[in-house]
Parts: C-alpha cells; structure tokens; sequence
C-alpha cells in the first residue's frame, strides 16, 4: 500500500478524543497548541479487521469475566515463528496490562530491594523510574556513538556488572530511542555475558515489528538455537504495533518454569489483572490479518524519516539525524545547533512543537529530541520546516 492510499485511508484527527498525545499536552507543555510528536502512538486507525473483530464483541452485549482463547495463543506463536523465526510456546506465556507493568512486576520477582539493575542509557525513562521505584540500585553503561549509529560497550558492561554486583539486565529490543536493531551477535555476547556472571534478562521486544531498515530482527529467545531461553524473560505487545495500546494487553514470555512458579505466585498474591479480553480479541484480529496494514504504516514512517533526514541535512548540515533501524521514532542530535540549555525554549515555544527531549532518557541523551514519525507526512512535513526555521534563525 502506498504512503498516499494508507494516509487518506487511515488517518484521523484525533483532536478532543481525550488523547493524552493531542488533548493531553498542557500537563507537561502548560498549552495543548503545539504539533505533538512526542506520544508513541499513531494517528491512524487500526486494521478494519480488528475494528470488525472489536464490533462482533461489543455487539454480543456481555463482558463478563472471559478466558483467553486457544485461537490467541496460536496466531501470536503463528505471529512470531513465521515472522521472526521465533519459536515459543503455548504455557511459556502470560498476560498483563502493559510491558511497563510487566517490568515493574518482573523486577520484584527477580530481585530483592537494594539490588543493582543494569540497562544501557540513552533509554525509554521508564526503565529507570520501574528500578528506582521499586528501590533498586540503578546502574548504566552509555551506548558508544559510531557516526550516526550506536553500539554496546561490552567491556563497560562487564566491569560495570562485576563491580555492582548486578543481578539483573533490561535490554531495549529494538532500541528505544536510538532505533538500534541488535544483531545475533551482538545480542549473543550480550547473554554470554550476562549468562557468565549469573545475571538475568529481561528483553523488551515491544517494538521487534517496527523494522524500518535493512536488519532483520533477531529475538533473545532465539540466539545460539535458545540457549540462553533459560536465563531469559521476553515482554512485547501488539500495542506498539498497532497502535492498540489503550485496551491494556501485553505478553510475559518465560521458558524457564521455575520463573513462571515465581511469575504466577506473585501475580495471584497481587489478584492482578492479566490483560484485557477486548485487547486480546484486538490483538488477535490484528495478528490474523493486520500484515498488509503494518506494510502500509512502516512505508509512511519510512518515508516521514527520509524527509525529515533529507531535509534537516540540506538546510542544517550540523543537526544530526541517526540511523533509523527499528521503532517509529527519529533520534536527532541538535546540541550544534542549539545550545543544550535552550533547547525546550526553541522547540516548544519558537518551533511549536510538543517532543520527548533527549534529557529523559538518560544524561547521554542531552541536546537530543525523539520525533515521532507515525504520524501524517503533512505534519512531518510542517514540524521539519518549523525546526529549520528557528535553527537558521
């Protein structure tokens, strides 16, 4: 599908919607006339399969309490497998409301308070309040910049886990925001690694559908034929994907049994609740027939991408736009061209514009935006001239 036929097809205004993106930015900006790039979510509506799915249901009348179908497990496994090669199975998994939920709960399964919590800055800054939160000790190891990319520092990471004694890992797969997608190997000296020094992982694959670029996505589960599934825990959701993240559902994926017991034990003494049946009927309308739409959407972003990149290099050779593999969201380096400490000033009330500044996701991050790139190109298209605007001012 082609970016013009998905755009006029699916996108919507999502003004006065109670939409935290648009209607909701006055809590953090104090006004709501900005063009909001900052939310991950989209403007577009979900596949009609799952609008229909979603109808059948509602239609029905009744909502008591449901239990998950044995059709759900076979189209996300079908999902995974055929997709990703990703092979899982059936009792490996479980639900929650979301993959934040799922971290906060996994890091008290896993660790005692006190315990040192690793993950690799600049990172979505929930990772650091789910560790602090719970009275974790957050320890960081900075991504190493390789011209317009990012890579692990491993030997940081090693001496950083042995002097801490760190007990736990949460790697971002693919990474929010600097868009990585790790490769095998990559990720499998990650796991050695952790596998060596008794740590264990957590892989957030939330955004594993998202692959803009040339790699191809490589779960943790599947590394070295899913030797280090054992010492693994994988949390995504089809939220991300397709832009269903109101309707709380999202997967807990864990081989090892032992982990489960833990999982389940903690969940039943916390009555929690394991996701929602009208997101569970989405999600798998979604897994069933959304393919086509997600080409559609992955060809908008693409595109938003390459203008926004093309653009800002023309017109401001000194603002940097990172290579963008995986996840729907441009990485840009503006710290040339702005000094770090006016960078909200400019942005929001020069260029008008409502984004995740780079500050929040780690010091590594300062000077740096993340744009949302799901969005329609005509609003790529005014947020790219407005930023060069004010840069050139």
């Amino acid at each position: 599908m082609s970016v013009e036929d998905f755009v006029k097809r699916y996108a919507v205004d999502r003004h006065n919607t109670d939409s935290v993106k648009w209607d909701g930015m006055d809590e953090l900006f104090g006004t709501n006339d900005l063009l909001p790039l900052w939310v991950a979510d989209t403007e577009f509506k979900v596949p009609e399969e799952v609008t229909d799915a979603l109808k059948r249901r509602i239609e029905h009348g009744v909502y008591g309490y449901s239990k998950t179908p044995d059709s759900y497990y076979k189209i996300y496994c079908k999902w995974q497998s055929e997709r990703y090669g990703t092979e899982i199975q059936h009792e490996w998994i479980r639900f929650s409301t979301g993959v934040v939920q799922s971290l906060s709960t996994l890091v008290n399964i896993l660790t005692q308070p006190d315990d040192a919590v690793m993950i690799l800055q600049p990172v979505y800054y929930p990772f650091m309040k789910v560790i602090k939160q719970n009275d974790r000790r957050l320890i960081t190891s900075d991504l190493k910049q390789n011209g317009t990319s990012y890579e692990m520092d491993l030997e940081d990471i090693k001496n950083k886990i042995e002097k801490n004694h760190v007990k736990l890992f949460i790697n971002c797969s693919p990474h929010n925001p600097v868009g990585r997608v790790w490769n095998r190997d990559e990720l499998e000296a990650l796991l050695e690694l952790c596998r060596q020094e008794k740590v264990l992982f957590i892989s957030d694959e939330i955004h594993h559908d998202l692959i803009v670029g040339k790699k191809t996505f490589v779960s943790a589960l599947s590394i070295k034929d899913g030797f280090y599934r054992d010492n693994t825990v994988m949390v995504d959701s089809a939220s991300k994907t397709f832009n269903l993240a109101a309707l709380q559902n999202s997967h807990v994926v864990m081989p090892n049994p032992q982990v489960r017991e833990r999982y389940d034990h903690y969940m039943e003494r916390l009555a929690a609740p394991a996701g929602s049946i009208i997101g569970k009927i989405a999600a798998e309308a979604a897994y069933a027939s959304g393919a086509e739409w997600l080409d559609g959407l992955l060809n908008v972003v693409r595109s938003n991408y390459e203008y926004l990149k093309e653009n800002l290099h023309k017109y401001c050779p000194e603002a940097i736009v990172y290579d963008l593999e995986g996840t729907y969201l441009a990485w840009v380096d503006l710290s040339a061209v702005i000094e770090p400490e006016h960078l909200e000033y400019v942005i929001e009330k020069k260029a008008h514009l409502a984004v995740d500044f780079g500050a929040m996701f780690g010091k590594a991050g300062k000077g740096f935006i993340r744009v949302n790139l799901a969005t329609t190109p005509a609003n790529i298209k005014a947020a790219t001239t407005a930023l060069i605007e004010q840069i050139q001012y």
